[in-house]
């Protein structure tokens, strides 16, 4: 069996894996695992990812989890465009770099903003709490500040000239806030320019297409209806952001 790429394009980092191999050609299946009914947590998934997490790789008899992890292994097997991780020394670096930082300061913060916003509210029945959101905005803030104002006012894109793993992953967790009505390109010309940059690059439509979901209102169908496994969910999900 070929490829197989476990995702839900609700996730930032299953999006840009998805993006990624599209962009590149690269022939895959797609194995959708639809976190809000649970899948993740089932038997089957769990050969594949015993963490249970999205995204998951299988190419044969190999398993691999984690975004990074996945879309290194995919530039380096298929040989990809120097671009995307280049290989000169100090522009890799630079990569490696956004790649080490953002886990924290982009990709947590931006989560929890969606959780807060979107999730939270959808399983639990509840309004979004206002000054729990405030508080998560704050805390994403600072890493949107960097970018802007020390990275983005200084060349195109994250790591040089051109379009890098670093700018993809950046570019699929931004869009988790935005998504659900916390624009956060709002009154930030660089990092508004880069959007636009980056959609080029990639592809309006593709960048469309990947982000389908996400864009459009959460259906409660999507609901795992088991109450216990939503009672518990909802309950992680406020340990989580509080």
């Amino acid at each position: 069996m070929g490829l197989e790429l476990f995702l839900d394009l609700y996730s930032p980092g299953c999006r840009a894996i998805y993006i990624f191999a599209k962009k590149n050609n690269i022939p895959f299946e797609l194995r959708p695992v639809v976190l809000a009914r649970g899948e993740h947590l089932q038997p089957e998934f769990r050969k594949v990812n015993p963490l249970g997490k999205v995204p998951a790789l299988r190419d044969g008899d190999f398993l691999l989890a984690e975004s990074v992890a996945i879309l290194l292994y995919l530039s380096r097997k298929y040989q990809m465009p120097d671009h995307w991780y280049p290989r000169d020394l100090q522009v890799c670096a630079r990569v490696d770099e956004y790649l080490a930082w953002q886990h924290v300061a982009i990709q947590l913060a931006a989560t929890n903003v969606y959780l807060c916003k979107s999730l939270l509210p959808h399983f639990s029945g509840q309004p979004v709490d206002a000054a729990l959101l405030e508080r998560l905005l704050g805390k994403l803030t600072p890493g949107i500040q960097h970018l802007e104002q020390e990275v983005l006012a200084v060349r195109p894109f994250l790591a040089a000239e051109q379009i890098s793993l670093a700018d993809l992953m950046a570019f699929t967790e931004l869009m988790q806030p935005t998504a659900v009505g916390c624009d956060v390109f709002r009154d930030r010309p660089y990092l508004t320019a880069w959007r636009a940059r980056v959609e080029a690059a990639l592809g309006p439509e593709l960048v469309q297409e990947a982000h389908e979901l996400v864009l459009q209102p959460r259906d409660r169908r999507e609901t795992h209806q088991d109450p216990q496994l939503v009672q518990k969910l909802v309950q992680r999900l406020r340990e989580r952001l509080c």
